[in-house]
């Protein structure tokens, strides 16, 4: 159906909510709880701490792969509201179409695989289960670390 990003920033899939005769109330109660649980996320991601500074910065969006494409246009909308200075993609796996509608989106596109006929994402996986909350964190913690070491 779409996509929620930061901002608040809102990307629709064409003609969905049309295609599965979803009326304009579901649609405002799928947006509010997707908007709260994108709050929640962000808490629980970040904590205290405060969003990065992307003015002036490559950005680098990664995902596991594109199927329409929603989640990382609305990601990728609501970095360039950040005035960085380049945003690049870069996905494993992708629609050979949704890959090549990125370019006018973004500075930079690199979809290693765009097999077709493509399906889905996670038929590129031989696991493809979600990551939790906690391995969020940890992953997270492990690259602050990092990054302090570094300076």
């Amino acid at each position: 159906m779409g996509a929620v990003a930061t901002g608040p920033v809102m990307v629709w899939t064409n003609g969905s909510s049309r295609t599965l005769g979803i009326d304009s109330a579901q649609i405002e109660r799928v947006v509010d709880a997707e908007l709260q649980e994108l709050e929640r996320r962000e808490a629980a991601y970040r904590g205290a701490r405060e969003p990065p500074d992307l003015e002036g910065k490559t950005v680098i969006l990664v995902d596991d792969g594109l199927a329409t494409g929603s989640t990382m246009r609305a990601a990728a909308l609501a970095v360039r509201r950040q005035n960085p200075a380049r945003i690049i993609v870069a996905v494993p796996v992708a629609a050979a179409e949704t890959c090549d509608a990125f370019r006018d989106d973004v500075d930079e596109i690199y979809c290693g695989l765009t097999p077709q006929p493509f399906h889905a994402v996670g038929l590129w996986y031989e696991d493809f289960s979600q990551t939790s909350d906690d391995e969020v964190r940890e992953l997270l913690a492990r690259s602050t670390a990092q990054a302090d070491l570094a300076r």
